[in-house]
């Protein structure tokens, strides 16, 4: 009833053109045939389309392998670029009831449609899949793009064979990311296209998509030169470099206002609605928009288009518009509301392929291709719904769809299923939303020397359904706009450099960062990273926190200077204890050595040789023979010098007893076996000592990382404390013993006063040993090690002129002084 009044009123009038058969399509074009109140202009594109979507069904019917035995035919409405208009047209296709405003005498009505081609518009589109879902009728749009439509609960029967703007803005993210774009201007129209698109942007973006929005603006709808200032303003203003323009022809009066302003050095990312609009690429705008990268839809070629093209137009009635658009001419009398173009007149013998018109160029077929794969998918989708078995179907009851009785929603079902390939090698299928498998041409728009523009393929992004969404793009094809011939900078912040980290600031997007150097120990390997990591036990950062490096190994080296002191001097000590023990040797029958206990002497002398030796296993890296061997023959080695002093001393007191009346027992119980049975007793004792400390808790090499962060030092720990404790406890209590003794006998006459010089060397003995055990225990590492062998080079050192610098003086200077008389007389002084 409504479309019957509106067409009473005289408010609306439909134009088409139509074609019998079996099965009859339904298509909305815009402003194609002009009969129509308000269709008064001429587009040569939509003609184009309408006749690409009559040459995909003739190409069809002469296809013996495609719908055999059944003809296709189609009615094909104008749209008038207007929802009303199209709103209406789409009813009248669905219900068939409508009178028709015919083109020629012998058209008649076309009965319902199984399926609709059209429309080109989101926001018509959304209009008339609201109404065609109710009773699923299938809609196959080849141009609607708005990311609105893959809603399946609003849109259940809508299809199209051009890609969502959803994949249309990860297309641009993924250029985005491709050229490391992280910061980025977006300006928007204000209607369903570009607002979606604004919401698609700060979806896929994301927290963490590494891509930020400098700024969105929304592209007022009429020319308005406040709002456009502003704008442009913003994008002199911000530091983004790159700005997506989402927008119809919104973006002329921008462009003016740019112009005006002139803004340069920006890199304009076009969407596929203006990517390829002649009516931008100027001289006068290509200084600004030149080396734009646009997003197109998918170039196609279609085999003898062109002359099924110059075929149709010899035999079609009614295209004086055509004729005229296309020759510069006119009929008489021009058709009601036509502009004159000019005073020549037309005689319709015109040769049509003597001059170069747009209508036959088939070099650079878009949406026409993609009304083919709407043609094609619908084709396919009838054909598989035919070739249904019966009894194997996927309606109730397992039953058919029948060619008789066919219904629209029988169709949608197959459409889902649909899955082919075209001519030029793009597969077609669709999602559980009804759109295509995506595919987009990259362009670029490229400012020739001579002035003239070119736009060149320069890529192409798609989704395929094994390998997903993919970028390709030749960049030796692109033409920069700018002095570098590079492609632009435009990041917030800047990347941060290995060895260091990213440091979001406050209240800014994740691409305004700051960068943080790793702190020691932690390192960043790679450009941009969200966090440091921290090095292996056994590394450290490098001095740029880029990379690990070993840790520096630190122990008592013979090589470094230290280590080479202490060991010369132990060497010296080995040495001086030797020529000593030769002196002693060589004299061993003069009053000084035979006075001294020339054999205990000897004892003394060797056991001090080995204390100097015993130092060496301090030095060097650390092994496991040489934690174990250092403590046991150092404790060993102090036992046996300690015990050759105590005897010596016990010898002073018991000489000096024997020389009073009745004392001669007690050099028969303190005889020379008695000494050397002393000296291996209590040698024994610390022998057991170590025997015990290295079978239950043996000292054992250990890398130690807690005195230093880079370093590595290499100890020896003592496997048990009490062990070690009660070897150094054995050796001063012997110590102490000595010195008592000594003390005790230091006022003995001077024919015994070697006990004054083993008091002395006692008491520089248990001194250094005192000093030693503070020192040891703060002093950390290496120097732990260089303490305890500075202890036994002092201690031995103490002992060695102590008691025997004395006596080598009067032997090798004092020879006089070196006879029984001066001996028994004076002493040793």
């Amino acid at each position: 009833k409504l479309i019957t009044g509106l067409r009473n009123r005289g408010q609306f009038y439909l134009s088409g053109i139509h074609k019998a058969g079996d099965v009859v399509l339904g298509g909305l074009y815009f402003s194609v045939l002009n009969r129509g109140i308000l269709c008064v202009s001429f587009h040569i594109s939509g003609f184009r389309e309408v006749l690409t979507m009559a040459f995909a069904i003739d190409e069809i019917n002469r296809n013996s392998n495609l719908l055999p035995n059944v003809t296709l035919g189609y009615s094909l409405y104008d749209n008038c670029v207007r929802v009303g208009v199209a709103f209406l047209a789409a009813l009248s296709l669905v219900n068939g009831q409508e009178e028709q405003i015919i083109l020629h005498e012998n058209c008649v009505g076309t009965p319902p449609v199984l399926g609709i081609v059209g429309d080109s518009s989101s926001t018509r589109s959304i209009a008339i899949s609201t109404v065609l879902g109710l009773y699923r009728v299938p809609m196959v749009s080849y141009f609607a793009t708005c990311s609105c439509l893959s809603d399946r609960q609003k849109f259940p029967s809508f299809f199209r064979t051009i890609p969502s703007d959803a994949f249309q803005v990860r297309a641009m993210i993924q250029i985005l990311k491709h050229f490391g774009w992280t910061w980025f201007g977006l300006l928007v129209s204000d209607d369903d296209y570009g607002l979606h698109a604004a919401r698609s942007f700060q979806t896929d973006l994301g927290p963490s998509g590494g891509v930020c929005l400098a700024y969105t603006e929304i592209l007022p709808k009429e020319n308005d030169p406040a709002e456009l200032k502003r704008i442009v303003d913003v994008m002199k203003k911000s530091t983004a470099r790159v700005v997506i323009g989402f927008a119809h022809s919104h973006m002329i009066n921008l462009m003016e206002e740019v112009v005006r302003q002139n803004v340069t050095g920006l890199q304009w990312i076009a969407s596929e609605v203006w990517t390829t609009a002649a009516v931008l690429q100027t001289p006068r705008l290509m200084p600004y928009l030149g080396g734009t990268l646009g997003i197109a839809v998918r170039r196609g070629e279609i085999p003898e288009l062109r002359d099924f093209l110059l075929q149709i137009l010899f035999n079609i009635f009614q295209i004086n518009q055509f004729w005229e658009y296309t020759f510069q001419c006119r009929f008489t009398p021009p058709p009601a509301g036509w502009v004159e173009a000019g005073g020549a007149l037309c005689t319709g013998q015109e040769d049509l392929e003597s001059v170069e018109t747009e209508f036959l160029d088939v070099s650079n077929l878009r949406p026409e291709y993609n009304v083919y794969k709407a043609v094609y998918a619908l084709a396919y989708a009838l054909d598989d719904m035919l070739q249904c078995e019966p009894g194997r179907g996927p309606f109730s009851g397992n039953s058919c769809g029948n060619l008789h009785r066919l219904e629209p929603w029988q169709l949608v079902y197959y459409l889902g299923k649909v899955n082919f390939t075209t001519s030029f090698g793009d597969q077609v299928s669709f999602d559980e939303n009804g759109d295509v498998l995506p595919i987009y041409d990259i362009m670029n728009w490229q400012w020739l020397p001579d002035g003239r523009t070119k736009v060149q393929t320069v890529g192409e992004v798609k989704k395929s359904a094994f390998k997903g969404e993919e970028l390709k793009l030749d960049e030796d094809k692109i033409f920069w706009n700018f002095e570098s011939k590079e492609p632009p900078r435009s990041v917030c912040s800047e990347s941060c450099p290995p060895g260091t980290r990213m440091a979001r600031k406050k209240g800014e997007p994740e691409c305004c960062f700051d960068c943080i150097p790793c702190s020691e120990g932690m390192i960043s390997n790679k450009t941009d990273s969200t966090e440091c990591i921290s090095c292996p036990e056994d590394f450290w950062s490098s001095p740029q926190r880029d990379h690990c490096v070993p840790k520096k190994i630190e122990f008592l080296s013979y090589h470094e200077p230290l280590g080479i002191c202490l060991t010369t001097t132990s060497l010296l000590g080995t040495f001086i204890c030797a020529v000593i023990l030769g002196i002693f040797i060589y004299h061993r029958r003069t009053p000084v050595v035979r006075a001294n206990n020339s054999e205990l002497s000897f004892q003394l002398l060797l056991s001090l040789k080995l204390c100097f030796l015993c130092s060496l296993l301090f030095i060097g890296r650390p092994r496991l023979w040489t934690c174990q061997l250092r403590h046991a023959a150092f404790g060993i080695s102090f036992v046996l010098c300690v015990s050759c002093i105590l005897v010596k001393t016990m010898v002073v007191l018991a000489v000096f007893k024997a020389s009073k009346p009745g004392g001669e027992a007690s050099l028969k119980w303190f005889g020379a076996v008695q000494q050397r049975g002393t000296v291996v007793v209590l040698t024994s004792v610390q022998a057991t000592i170590c025997t015990v400390w290295l079978v239950s808790a043996s000292p054992a090499p250990h890398k130690n990382t807690y005195y230093h962060n880079d370093k590595i030092v290499y100890e020896c720990v003592v496997g048990s404390t009490v062990g070690f404790a009660v070897l150094l406890g054995y050796i001063g209590i012997l110590a102490i013993l000595s010195f008592l003794i000594a003390f005790l006998a230091r006022n003995l006459p001077d024919s015994f006063n070697e006990a004054k010089l083993i008091t002395f060397s006692m008491l520089i003995f248990c001194a250094v040993w005192v000093a030693f055990v503070p020192a040891y225990v703060n002093s950390p590492g290496k120097y732990a090690d260089a303490v305890e062998v500075f202890a036994i080079l002092a201690s031995s050192f103490g002992l060695l002129v102590a008691l025997f610098g004395p006596k080598c003086y009067i032997i090798l200077l004092r020879p006089e002084r070196n006879t029984k008389k001066a001996i028994m007389g004076r002493g040793i002084e």
